[in-house]
């Protein structure tokens, strides 16, 4: 079975987590990713997070699917040899800060002065241009400054950061979608583009119409905790189990059905009920109701009651949860993959199923520099050539 970039060569820059991510999901549908590290100084996110025997498990993730060279691009043969790599390229992923590929003689006028049809993927914190454009900048700081952190937590405390790369994670989607818009404009013109993409951008295009708002009516989103200003109950509920049950009633027909399950029917017949915005204006009154029903009852008669009267709820699960949930097992949602340091490791699958070209993770990340041999000799460069760039330090 041809994936659907079989074919298509990426050549993966990038550090830590945006970049890396955007280039595996290319990976996933069989891309040949190509992850170039420094040769004494690889990704951070091979250190990041736990590990196992010294072997990196955020990195397992981040580099699936890729090959791994090590090159050294602020030296002028190392320069000189990724622009080798990238003539017979389609795809150049970065995130250096603006300018450095330039300082080095790598930048898109000289790229595309190589090869003409090469998209070029330029992801930063703070996009190509702009007074902020050459701070250094990290998905935190994009959660921040989106309005994420101002509106995420509960309304008498601080601004709330999420516990994992969440900026970064949407501008890797955003950024594999970019890259197949441009490889698409390509199939029409004959030539490649650049792919500028700024980290505070897509999750703040994630975070509805808080500027829509503002400019209409001068509304700024407040935090809410677990509530919602558009409808009620909407919320998370410790069981007597003292695990935890999330509700959702953004349609109006739930919102009833939970009432009546919790055994207050008579809330559905007040005016205010009505309406979403009304019935969020009374969430104090709906979660008392729910949670005190929730509080009574074990996690799993909880959640069956719901499901029996067809009520929105769901578990809040942990890890280990995930794991033995008989739905991500039939979706396939957690891969086994196999891998030669650590034997076998599972990881999250691809996030999405094509029913005649799926993708695959073939393999976990490899160690650093690994093919760097195979990739550069398949330029042409004999092992000579390779032993006295390496002793150099440019491998």
């Amino acid at each position: 079975m041809t994936a659907p970039l079989d074919g298509v060569t990426v050549v993966d820059l990038a550090t830590l987590f945006a970049g890396p991510l955007a280039a595996a999901f290319l990976g996933d549908f069989g891309a040949d990713v190509i992850k170039v590290e420094h040769p004494v100084k690889p990704d951070p996110s091979r250190g990041h997070g736990p590990a196992r025997d010294g072997v990196g498990l955020w990195w397992k993730v981040l580099g699936r699917n890729k090959r791994t060279v090590t090159l050294n691009l602020s030296d002028p043969d190392g320069a000189a040899l990724l622009r080798r790599l990238l003539a017979d390229a389609d795809v150049l992923v970065e995130n250096f800060r603006p300018g450095t590929l330039e300082r080095w003689g790598l930048g898109p006028a000289e790229l595309h002065a190589v090869n003409p049809r090469l998209v070029i993927t330029r992801i930063s914190g703070f996009g190509q241009v702009g007074p902020y454009a050459r701070r250094p900048g990290f998905g935190t700081l994009a959660e921040a400054m989106s309005g994420f952190a101002a509106a995420t937590g509960e309304p008498d405390g601080p601004p709330t950061l999420p516990p994992f790369g969440l900026a970064d994670s949407v501008t890797a989607l955003a950024a594999a979608y970019a890259v197949m818009l441009a490889l698409r404009a390509r199939d029409v013109t004959g030539t490649g583009q650049v792919v500028d993409l700024a980290i505070i951008e897509p999750i703040m295009a994630m975070l509805g119409p808080q500027i829509t708002w503002y400019d209409q009516i001068g509304y700024v989103q407040p935090r809410l905790g677990n509530r919602s200003n558009n409808n009620a109950p909407r919320n998370t509920y410790r069981c007597a189990d003292g695990r935890w049950v999330a509700v959702s009633t953004s349609a109006q027909s739930i919102a009833e059905r939970v009432l009546r399950l919790v055994g207050r029917p008579e809330l559905v017949n007040e005016p205010w009920f009505a309406t979403g915005s009304g019935r969020a204006a009374h969430a104090d009154e709906l979660d008392a109701a729910v949670s005190a029903w929730v509080a009574q009852r074990d996690r799993d008669e909880v959640v069956s009651a719901f499901e029996e009267a067809q009520a929105a709820v769901a578990p809040v699960y942990d890890v280990r949860d995930i794991l033995a949930d008989p739905q991500y097992a039939a979706l396939g949602t957690v891969r086994t993959v196999p891998d030669e340091e650590l034997g076998e490791v599972r990881m999250q699958n691809v996030p999405f199923r094509l029913t005649e070209t799926p993708g695959e993770i073939r393999h976990a990340g490899r160690r650093h520099g690994q093919d760097t041999d195979t990739v550069f000799g398949a330029l042409g460069l004999t092992g000579e050539e390779l032993a006295a760039l390496r002793e150099r330090g440019v491998l």
